[in-house]
């Protein structure tokens, strides 16, 4: 089976992560393995298996007739069979599709903000959508939302799954050890860093030693800088640090203590996946698939979102009570490593796959 991930960019992203660890996947799992970014590198690139087939298109606009020539010749030098497209790279494997009828083409749904599924627009897509031989959706609100409007029945709920980085980063975290809570989180309104913060400088007046650690990209957009005037204004400058985005996550995780999602909308977000892998306790707010994979008081904590009051009293919890919620990462880290590891989700792609070739 010869399959191409087909990704928009490699920069720090749920998305791209997926894309980046179903190639590597599919080659550790003996198919012929291709993954392209259309836009952006980025670099998630350094973690692509040697062995899978890498290509980068340079695409410029919506339409790019370069990008387009170039794609369809990496389909027929390569004997391409399935186009897994990710997220909006829907459009540009249609149009591959619409003139290379042998070529079928999955889609993968990423869209963040399931909670305001209202406010999708779809139009392009379900037109499109006709030219699908597959849809994979990362939690089971986007199935139900596809399958009501895309008119598509060959649809499946396609949970996340992460695995252990071989990145070897030098990224070292400020502040004192084992007192430090990390977010690994892109600066994006959805994952409501304002909510964060002021529940931490609610925490700090009762453990100032703690620091607070927020890994993910930077837009520099008006978020970004409303997240920056944030910190400053609530006296956080010097326990909270915004650090970018780092290919060395799980680095960075083993320097931290307890994980932390204060998200108003998620799908199913790989850093929860990923902070159960270095076996670290969580607290996250219970949206989009993060109450599925949580068993509150259990494996951790779930609040609900935009309360800061909530997470302030989760997070001292989890502080106060080091046994308990040493007990729960145990707990999640098995959870994680039995339901979302990539040997079971790789071998469902696979059969997928399988039911799409002509």
């Amino acid at each position: 089976m010869r399959v191409l991930q087909l990704i928009d960019s490699l920069e720090a992203g749920g998305a791209e992560r997926v894309a980046v660890n179903i190639a590597n996947g599919l080659w550790v799992n003996n198919q012929s393995s291709f993954l392209c970014a259309t836009r952006k590198e980025g670099f998630l690139k350094e973690s692509l298996l040697p062995e899978v087939g890498y290509f980068f298109l340079n695409k410029k606009k919506v339409i790019d007739l370069k990008a387009i020539k170039r794609l369809k010749l990496i389909i027929r030098k390569y004997d391409i069979q399935i186009i897994h497209a990710h997220s909006t790279s829907f459009f540009l494997a249609t149009i591959v599709k619409l003139t290379n009828s042998n070529v079928s083409v999955v889609w993968h749904d990423h869209y963040g903000d399931s909670e305001f599924l209202e406010n999708r627009k779809f139009k392009v897509l379900k037109r499109c959508s006709k030219y699908f031989s597959h849809i994979f959706c990362v939690n089971k609100k986007l199935k139900t939302w596809a399958e009501d409007n895309l008119n598509f029945k060959k649809i499946s709920y396609l949970p996340n799954f992460a695995s252990i980085s071989e990145i070897k980063g030098d990224t070292i975290l400020k502040g004192i050890d084992g007192k430090r809570i990390v977010c690994l989180a892109n600066l994006r309104q959805q994952k409501d860093h304002t909510t964060l913060l002021l529940a931490f400088k609610s925490v700090l007046k009762l453990y100032p030693e703690w620091t607070l650690h927020c890994v993910g990209k930077d837009f520099n957009d008006n978020y970004s800088e409303d997240i920056k005037k944030s910190i400053i204004k609530l006296g956080l400058n010097k326990a909270v640090y915004l650090y970018g985005s780092k290919p060395d996550v799980y680095n960075v995780l083993n320097q931290s203590q307890l994980g932390v999602l204060s998200s108003k909308s998620e799908g199913l977000p790989l850093a929860l996946l990923e902070y159960g892998f270095a076996g670290l306790p969580v607290v996250s707010t219970k949206v989009g698939e993060c109450k599925t994979v949580i068993s509150h008081n259990y494996n951790g904590l779930l609040i609900e979102p935009e309360s800061p009051l909530e997470l302030t009293k989760a997070l001292v919890y989890c502080i106060e009570n080091e046994k308990v919620v040493s007990t729960f990462a145990k707990r999640f880290n098995k959870h994680i490593i039995d339901n979302y590891s990539q040997n079971s989700q790789i071998e469902y792609v696979i059969e997928i796959y399988k039911t799409c070739i002509k």
